[in-house]
């Protein structure tokens, strides 16, 4: 059932709550719901909720690619294999787990050029019949702290010659020192969105 309340107006919108406890100082935790494309599955929107805490800031950015939900996944699904369309990644291995499991950690390298060397990451989800994965940066040599995407992909249409499928990729990260939320925001999804459309050229290819 499409999300009638999603829309393309906004990057996000917030809805904000005052988390107390133990005597301590008042935090004000913002629940962030980047808008997804009109008629997005509600169940969909859903996982691309995150709670974001002072300091922080939330995006998504949404891709449509002509080929079939299954080809588009069984990529996107390949924890293992990030480089095969994110070509910012130079290498990537695995230190822990399968790459299939909840709980597998990589290491990737990234091309020079960037303001950072390696990250090591792990694997949050992986739903194979919601056809969801996240990740969640644990270490290495760069300036996103905090970092956590998540990844949906569904069908956007069916039935006529060319199957389109919508895949949608939100995050939450920290703001690094010396930067505002809307540089911070600009730099990541220039990434995303090149990983994105890296994704879409890749798999049209492969059904042309």
């Amino acid at each position: 059932m499409p999300c009638a309340a999603t829309t393309r107006r906004s990057p996000q919108h917030h809805s904000s709550r005052v988390v107390t406890g133990g005597g301590r100082a008042a935090v004000v935790v913002a629940a962030c719901a980047p808008a997804a494309p009109l008629g997005t599955p509600c169940d969909v929107v859903r996982h691309h909720e995150h709670a974001v805490g002072p300091g922080q800031c939330c995006s998504a950015v949404t891709q449509a690619v002509a080929a079939s939900v299954d080809a588009v996944w069984s990529v996107v699904r390949r924890f293992d294999r990030p480089q095969d369309y994110k070509h910012f990644i130079r290498s990537c291995r695995l230190v822990a787990g399968d790459g299939g499991a909840v709980g597998s950690v990589r290491e990737v390298r990234v091309v020079s050029g960037l303001p950072a060397a390696s990250s090591r990451e792990r694997l949050e989800i992986l739903d194979d019949e919601r056809r969801v994965i996240s990740f969640r940066i644990v270490g290495g040599e760069h300036r996103l702290s905090n970092y956590r995407s998540v990844t949906t992909v569904h069908e956007a249409a069916a039935g006529g010659t060319t199957p389109v499928t919508s895949v949608i990729e939100s995050y939450v990260v920290d703001v690094p020192p010396g930067n505002t939320v809307e540089e911070t925001r600009m730099f990541v999804d220039t990434i995303v969105r090149c990983n994105l459309q890296s994704l879409a050229r890749m798999v049209e290819r492969r059904g042309s």
